[in-house]
């Protein structure tokens, strides 16, 4: 018993042991996966070299088709003479040859029909000159003048030029619209020629005419100068000299101070919004022939109004600002890009209150007009805190109806003639019965 209980103690003592070794001895003598393809690769290469791949002859492409048609009626005869020495591999040599019959034909038929598809594809791929046809130039040029923002702008000034203290003149009304009109056109057309190469790097702006090639850039300008000087010459002999400078201006202040500024520095917004809010104030003075309050305030509504629409506009696009190299607020200040915004729409409610102040409009204006003020300022506070795409297009379509509101509102609750003549009258009798009892 004492030595069966010793073999078995000994035994479970060198079970471990014996497990390791066993181990050791079956991962020398077993084959790995990689060691069998290896094997494999071996065996194929030196004892059955006939199921090795036979590289095709590549065709030369400067060849022509003739040439290339006797060269496979070549490779088909030597392939037909060519047999297996081995009778073997012959129900393999066969099958192959006819594979290889076969892709020769495809290859001769999709090479006679080949020629053509390339020439075309490298057609459409090399540069061509594009054709100016008549029938779309207006359209061209209406895009190059950025026709929807030359009719804001020209309602705008129809805008000042209905709110002033005057009758209203039909025919000064006409030249004054269509002086503005083709100022903006000018003004648009000579921006979109500094701009074509970084227009080119923005989704938005990339298939502007000038970038895209439907027009030369010696007719844009030729465009533009056609444009501005017929303009700016209806502003100052049609309507008034001081229109006119007005006109010529924001011309001057859009191309030449506001184009080159978008690359410099934040500033250029506020520049821009002096640009937009000079066309109301060009309609004013087209009335009336002075620069008078009621002008600097329609001026600031359209200043005020314009970082709600533009900031709104810009938060969306700010990787296409970045791309084109434009130092935009939304782009490099986020923080005041979205400040300034709510700051103004706040402003909008202030800038309304004034009007009947100055006598402009009715004390019902402000009534009025604070239910949409209201909800733009709280569309403002929305972009302010959230800071998202949803936010500030909300704010930049609400923008979009505010600003026709408002002007309808204000136009409807303006102070009439009649109302200010006999005010006048009223305060020139009180002013006479005055200085009569001052006199002996």
């Amino acid at each position: 018993g004492l030595f069966v209980w010793h073999l078995k103690s000994t035994g479970i003592r060198q079970i471990p042991c014996q497990f390791v070794h066993l181990c050791r001895v079956a991962n020398d003598r077993l084959i790995t996966f990689q060691y069998f393809n290896y094997l494999k690769r071996m065996y194929v290469t030196q004892y059955n070299k006939d199921l090795s791949q036979r590289a095709k002859p590549k065709s030369d492409s400067v060849a022509s088709p003739f040439r290339e048609l006797q060269q496979l009626d070549q490779e088909k005869k030597v392939i037909h003479k060519i047999r297996p020495i081995s009778p073997v591999h012959q129900p393999l040599s066969e099958t192959s040859s006819r594979n290889e019959l076969r892709e020769i034909k495809s290859a001769a038929e999709t090479e006679d029909s080949g020629p053509p598809v390339r020439a075309e594809s490298k057609e459409d791929r090399q540069w061509k000159e594009m054709k100016l046809r008549l029938d779309d130039l207006p359209g061209i040029l209406a895009r190059l003048s950025k026709i929807k923002l030359t009719a804001l702008v020209v309602s705008t000034a129809s805008a000042g030029f209905a709110m002033a203290p005057v009758p209203f003149d039909l025919t000064c009304f006409l030249l004054a619209s269509l002086g503005t009109g083709l100022a903006s056109c000018a003004a648009n057309s000579i921006n979109q020629f500094f701009e074509v190469p970084f227009d080119s790097n923005m989704n938005r702006t990339k298939n502007r005419p000038l970038v895209r090639g439907q027009i030369s850039p010696l007719l844009a300008v030729c465009f533009a100068a056609s444009c501005g000087v017929p303009g700016i010459a209806l502003l100052t002999l049609g309507v008034n000299p001081l229109t006119g400078a007005l006109g010529a201006f924001n011309i001057f202040l859009y191309t030449c101070c506001y184009t080159p500024m978008k690359r410099l520095s934040i500033a250029n917004t506020w520049v821009g919004a002096v640009v937009g809010a000079i066309p109301p104030v060009m309609g004013w003075t087209a009335a009336t022939g002075s620069l008078d309050a009621g002008a600097l305030l329609l001026g600031g509504i359209l200043y005020s109004w314009q970082f709600p629409h533009f900031n709104a506009l810009s938060w969306g696009l700010r990787e296409d600002y970045s791309r084109g190299g434009y130092c935009m607020m939304s782009v490099t200040h986020p923080g005041l890009c979205r400040r300034v915004a709510l700051r103004h729409c706040l402003a909008l409610i202030g800038l309304s209150t004034v009007a009947p102040v100055l006598d402009i409009t009715t004390w019902t204006f402000p009534v009025i007009s604070l239910p949409i003020n209201l909800y733009i300022s709280y569309l403002g506070f929305r972009f302010y805190r959230d800071a998202d795409r949803s936010s500030s297009r909300k704010l930049f379509f609400c923008s979009l109806w505010h600003l026709p509101m408002l002007l309808l509102v204000m136009f409807t609750c303006k102070k009439s003639l009649l109302e200010k003549e006999d005010k006048g009258d009223l305060l020139g009798g009180n002013h006479g019965r005055a200085m009569e009892i001052t006199l002996p």
